[in-house]
């Protein structure tokens, strides 16, 4: 995996390097191998297909106009999840000033860590990582749903990989502490 993992990332940078140079093929390139580990996590944020679409969109446009700060050959994937966290966080706090309140729609569920998976049952695993604090569930869901190394985590989140470790095991001993007390 890690192998894999690796050519997938080189393959982003040189996609990205061709972007920046206006390789139009290339935008479509990082468009198709991001879109959909995005869109999961931008769900995380909203709960809603529909707005994580429309920052996903909103993601690509500011990632568009932030191409030349890339600097390679640094990852690229931590950058763009960066990018993304910052849309998310401000879609957010736009809707807590307007005070809206966001329908809840019947989506697919977001897929639950293999770790938490043999706790208890996927409607409990969801509805306890939805307990947790933001800070908890994001690096829950980058490292164990989205497979990411913690220094990619601390670079998305703004945190040393240290500080991530311990925040997502903090997080998932919290979710086996509630497993246990609740009897599920």
């Amino acid at each position: 995996m890690a192998v894999d993992r690796h050519a997938e990332e080189q393959q982003l940078i040189a996609l990205m390097i061709a972007y920046q140079k206006g390789d139009a093929d290339a935008f479509s390139g990082l468009y198709e191998a991001l879109k959909r580990p995005l869109i999961r996590y931008l769900w995380t944020f909203v709960r809603n297909q529909t707005t994580a679409e429309d920052l996903l969109q909103e993601s690509f446009l500011q990632l568009h106009r932030a191409r030349q700060t890339y600097t390679p050959p640094r990852p690229v994937r931590p950058w763009v999840y960066a990018i993304t966290r910052h849309v998310a966080l401000m879609h957010l706090r736009t809707m807590r000033r307007r005070k809206e309140i966001m329908p809840d729609e019947d989506l697919p569920e977001v897929p639950v860590p293999p770790e938490m998976d043999q706790l208890a049952d996927r409607a409990t695993v969801q509805r306890l990582l939805g307990a947790l604090p933001r800070a908890a569930q994001e690096v829950l869901i980058l490292h164990h749903l989205l497979g990411m190394s913690f220094e990619e985590v601390g670079a998305i989140v703004g945190i040393s990989p240290g500080t991530a470790k311990v925040r997502a095991h903090r997080a998932l001993k919290k979710v086996r502490q509630r497993v246990i007390e609740e009897g599920a």
